[in-house]
């Protein structure tokens, strides 16, 4: 269901489908971004930190985000766009094998002068298949008016 400025209200709750981390994901990851990390390319070497696996890049659980959202069509016909990430908190590792789930809950809602849309501010957290919160940040959206 896609969700228009109108339909929001503040403390509203959403949670999206689960996905699971495969090692395709990983290594998709690395070979788009560039980045060879030994914690995230060296089996070896990973065994040695204190996760004793390879970890899959932080940035992958903000992609991983969006396409969650995307996936639960929560503003697919309402031209919702980030404006920012505003803060964005690890605090866990994402391992391949991890269940994530994307939970996103509605704050402040500001309409825009032009009235023609709205200001967002949303909550999103990533969830993992023991109910931890893996990531967490802030990320405002410019959300359309149903009429606009």
């Amino acid at each position: 269901m896609t969700y228009f400025f109108e339909d929001l209200e503040e403390g509203q709750r959403f949670s999206t489908r689960s996905r699971t981390v495969t090692e395709t994901d990983l290594t998709a990851f690395s070979m788009l971004s560039g980045d060879w990390n030994p914690i995230h390319a060296d089996v070896e070497y990973a065994r040695t930190t204190s996760y004793g696996q390879r970890v899959v890049h932080g940035v992958f659980g903000i992609a991983l985000v969006t396409g969650l959202m995307d996936g639960a069509g929560w503003f697919a016909d309402s031209g919702a766009v980030m404006l920012e990430i505003a803060e964005w908190h690890f605090h866990r590792p994402i391992l391949v094998g991890d269940t994530l789930h994307c939970e996103m809950e509605i704050g402040a809602l500001r309409p825009t002068s032009s009235g023609s849309a709205g200001v967002v501010q949303r909550t999103f957290r990533l969830v993992d298949q023991h109910g931890n919160v893996v990531q967490q940040g802030e990320c405002p959206a410019l959300v359309r008016r149903r009429d606009a």
